[in-house]
């Protein structure tokens, strides 16, 4: 019998038979009810940490958001020499059946639920239950804004209150079959809980980048507000994490230190939220590291044009290095070292500055602007005296830094939809197969992910909210 994948009331995605009559009577998938699900302190504290458990699964962080975006980019290709995996992305050509659309609906919903349950627990608040309250809020609406940016338009405030984004799902029912939001609803949401989160956050102790705190709240808000282009709001939540969180950028001499550390950061040296995964618990041959390395599937490798952009002296460089491939040269990219011992970087330091630097650019203060700027790019590349631009160059030398700097972590395909430009990927060296649009427009309607087939088969609320051209 045919199984699908649907949300179940406001709660959360279940797996389910394609039986219309029983799919109602599931229960969540705890198997026990919201009021008795989460009984003390230290059930909520174990519930949160299944919040970060969660997200790390291979359909979520623990590969395809940051993989995708960068195949769909012009950063990475597939190399013509490969496993089958994710040909459709380097194609554009994926449809509501694509398996991996359907994960990722699935796997954040999952994820969403767990973090409901924490936010909507009756534990009474003090210190620790306020913090994981908070880190589950966080958690909340960093879910919800790739969710938003993947499976529905870029916001802009013209269209924003029309256009559909995805279901909000905030607490337990379990006879609604939701409708789409709209994008409008669901950044307000997203802004909702990262305030709320906020003044409930501290910092665990000890120390472990591996949890949420309010600078990555704040961190977060910045980068929503940057979507949103509301620029005033980007910069002083960017502003407040670079002068108030205690966070220290790396050095040309201790980047590469710093991304062949397999472990979770404790001394507040760039990484602002990171995922950790060990020998116990890693995502093995799903890994993002497995798909980079060649020692693994090693399908994906940095495009000879991205390449191209580094000068010899910039540190960023040697996270790229020569090998042959298919009888090719190629650029293999270095970031992950590891598929055992592992971090996936969610928030950084240097996506802050960089966040201020646009944020300063686009509202007219041009010279605070280039001097965020100018503390990543002189950084990375110590023979470089820095730029002094203006104008829209000043904001092309951004985005550039911005291509340079987040590479590899899911960060230029969305920088290319929020701005509508066209993906251009430039083909040398053969880097590109045949069926690879070198073209990928700003007006295909591909841009955006189609609702999973499973979702609009199980919900006929949604159903007729496919998104066009699917």
């Amino acid at each position: 019998m045919k199984r699908t994948l649907y949300i179940l009331s406001l709660a959360t995605v279940v797996m389910a038979t394609g039986c219309k009559k029983s799919y109602l009577e599931l229960k969540p998938y705890d198997q026990v009810a919201l009021d008795i699900a989460i009984q003390t302190e230290g059930d909520m504290q174990a519930a949160t940490n299944g919040i970060y458990s969660a997200m790390r699964n291979s359909s979520l962080y623990g590969r395809d958001v940051q993989l995708r975006a960068d195949v769909l980019g012009d950063n990475a290709y597939i190399s013509t020499t490969n496993s089958n995996r994710f040909l459709e992305y380097s194609a554009v050509n994926y449809t509501p059946v694509t398996a991996s659309v359907g994960t990722t609906w699935n796997a954040a919903y999952s994820a969403i639920l767990r973090a409901n349950n924490v936010i909507n627990s009756s534990i009474a608040a003090n210190t620790n239950t306020n913090q994981y309250r908070g880190e589950a809020l966080t958690l909340r609406a960093l879910l919800y804004f790739d969710l938003v940016k993947q499976f529905a338009k870029t916001y802009t405030a013209a269209s924003a209150s029309t256009d559909l984004g995805v279901p909000l799902v905030l607490t337990y029912d379990p006879t609604l079959k939701p409708v789409r939001s709209t994008v409008q609803q669901v950044y307000d949401q997203v802004e909702k809980d990262l305030l709320a989160a906020i003044p409930l956050l501290t910092d665990r102790v000890p120390y472990s980048a591996g949890y949420v705190n309010k600078n990555t709240a704040k961190a977060l808000l910045a980068r929503m507000y940057e979507f949103k282009a509301d620029w005033a709001k980007a910069l002083t939540n960017a502003q407040d994490v670079i002068n108030n969180g205690g966070y220290t950028l790396t050095s040309a001499s201790n980047h590469a230190a710093y991304w062949s550390l397999g472990t979770l950061r404790t001394d507040k040296l760039e990484s602002l939220f990171e995922l950790g995964f060990d020998p116990t618990g890693n995502a093995g041959l799903e890994s993002l590291p497995y798909f980079f390395l060649q020692s693994g599937y090693g399908d994906a490798l940095a495009a000879d044009a991205f390449f191209n952009t580094f000068s010899t002296t910039d540190t960023r460089r040697a996270l790229m290095v020569d090998a042959v491939r298919g009888s090719k040269n190629v650029k293999v990219i270095n970031k992950y070292p590891s598929n055992i011992n592992y971090t996936i970087k969610i928030v950084r330091l240097s996506e802050v500055y960089l966040i201020a630097a646009e944020a300063a650019y686009q509202t007219g203060a041009t010279a605070q602007a280039l001097v965020y700027l100018n503390q990543i790019a002189t950084r990375r590349d110590p023979a470089f005296a820095g730029y002094a631009s203006a104008g829209p160059q000043l904001l092309e030398d951004i985005l550039t830094e911005r291509r340079k700097e987040l590479a590899f972590e899911g960060h230029r395909y969305w920088d290319l939809q929020r701005y509508n430009r066209d993906v251009v990927r430039v083909n040398i060296n053969s880097n590109y197969a045949s069926n690879v649009p070198l073209l990928f427009a700003k007006d295909n309607f591909r841009r955006i992910l189609p609702i999973p087939q499973g979702e609009t088969d199980a919900n006929p609320n949604i159903k007729p909210q496919q998104n066009p051209g699917y």
